[in-house]
């Protein structure tokens, strides 16, 4: 059984968190850009002759330098000396150069610069998230089964792109008669991270899928909180680039519950 004492209080606490993510400077509110990289030095910035010409921010906004081993620095237009490319224990290297936070995002070994506008109107005019009504229903615990041997999958992205992951653990449930299986195919701050789709999508949730973390984890049960099922920064940025699911995960029934479409 699952104790669901503070279930709304908790539901609206999370929700807030999550608004406040998504709000934040490295949030998916202000993503302005997704420019490919080579290794070399290259110009930066909104003008035509830049190498790397963003949509954002001044003509020229400086140099950057990527090497062959992946690590880049930086050098704004005025300033003396180069600055270095930091990652952080959840994101990519990164730094900020005025009103702009710059990152060197990797797919597939191929490097970006990533551009998010800390003064981004659409982050000011954002109307807010968008939820079904809460169910205690959808809050369900789940078996949590580890596989007998770790499995190497290829998952899709949004856009064409492919990922390796490597598949641990299922999830398992009873619905509707029918045994449910889901497997969690990334991890988040050191969660297992589920993408699945159902016959929400398109009319009610987005499209593409969407993300389920759980906060609540066993040795051999895992709690499934569809509640908290939230969209993929896709939703929110077309320069943004995200996991699909994989077959197991697409649901034949429909989950009204968790995150609408924005």
């Amino acid at each position: 059984m699952i104790d669901d004492r503070g279930f709304d209080a908790e539901l609206a606490a999370w929700r807030a968190r999550r608004l406040a993510d998504l709000a934040a400077d490295d949030g998916w509110l202000n993503l302005t850009d997704r420019v490919p990289l080579v290794p070399g030095t290259q110009s930066v910035g909104a003008g035509a002759g830049n190498d790397l010409v963003l949509s954002v921010g001044p003509a020229r906004l400086g140099t950057l330098t990527l090497a062959e081993d992946g690590s880049a620095a930086f050098v704004a237009v005025g300033a003396s000396a180069a600055r270095r490319f930091e990652p952080g224990p959840e994101t990519p290297p990164r730094l900020r150069v005025g009103r702009l936070l710059l990152e060197i995002h990797r797919v597939a070994g191929e490097a970006a610069l990533r551009v998010r506008d800390l003064d981004s109107a659409a982050r000011r005019a954002f109307a807010g998230l968008r939820y079904f009504p809460a169910d205690k229903a959808w809050r369900i615990r789940a078996r949590w089964l580890a596989l007998a041997a770790p499995e190497a999958r290829g998952i899709a992205l949004k856009g064409g792109h492919a990922a390796e992951v490597t598949l641990t653990h299922r999830a398992e449930f009873e619905h509707a008669g029918r045994t449910v299986t889901l497997l969690p195919t990334h991890r988040k701050a050191g969660k297992p991270m589920f993408v699945f789709r159902d016959l929400t999508s398109r009319s009610q949730t987005y499209g593409a899928a969407r993300f389920l973390i759980p906060d609540e984890i066993g040795d051999d049960w895992i709690v499934l909180d569809f509640n908290r099922a939230f969209s993929p920064p896709c939703a929110f940025s077309e320069h943004a680039i995200c996991p699909l699911p994989p077959p197991e995960n697409l649901l034949p029934f429909a989950i009204e519950a968790g995150e609408l479409k924005p």
